[in-house]
């Protein structure tokens, strides 16, 4: 499998926005769900425990990632069906992040959204996004997941290139 990059870079008032789409044929509050609901979740990116809800603090287990560890998220906004908002902290700082859905005849186009006042990552965290929204569309589609060597470091020009063109 050779995956696309489709990320795209866009400058704010406080840095840019690191933007990945994806089409799902699939109504909007099933999409929702898959983004919210930990037995969902688990399928993509991993479980969470706590109380949903805007300006809770929950816990969320990262299968995918060395050790799978637990991470606090923040939730920042959560405005069913259409948007969430999160945010946490790591070695690497603070990563801030959204997911807005739109739907349109039973399309429905999800946008990740990565706040970024720094693009010296960008190379390696565009192509970890393009992987989990796969994992999600594969998890949904009942596909084989996708291999994370598929996108990292095969993806990394691509997003520097984007980093290089600002």
């Amino acid at each position: 499998m050779k995956p696309i990059p489709t990320g795209k870079l866009v400058p704010t008032d406080k840095g840019y926005d690191l933007v990945l789409t994806r089409t799902l044929r699939a109504p909007i509050e099933d999409v929702w769900a898959s983004l919210t609901e930990s037995s969902r979740t688990t399928r993509w990116f991993g479980p969470w425990e706590g109380q949903a809800g805007a300006g809770n603090t929950i816990k969320v287990q990262l299968v995918h990632e060395e050790g799978q560890p637990w991470s606090d998220m923040h939730i920042d906004a959560c405005e069913a069906p259409t948007r969430l908002a999160v945010s946490t902290t790591d070695e690497a700082g603070v990563w801030r992040m959204e997911v807005v859905l739109a739907e349109a005849a039973g399309v429905t186009q999800l946008d990740l959204i990565q706040h970024v006042e720094r693009t010296d990552a960008i190379g390696s965290t565009g192509p970890g996004w393009e992987y989990y929204l796969d994992m999600l569309i594969a998890s949904r589609e009942d596909k084989p997941l996708p291999d994370f060597n598929d996108y990292y470091p095969a993806q990394e020009q691509y997003y520097n290139d984007l980093v290089a063109q600002r």
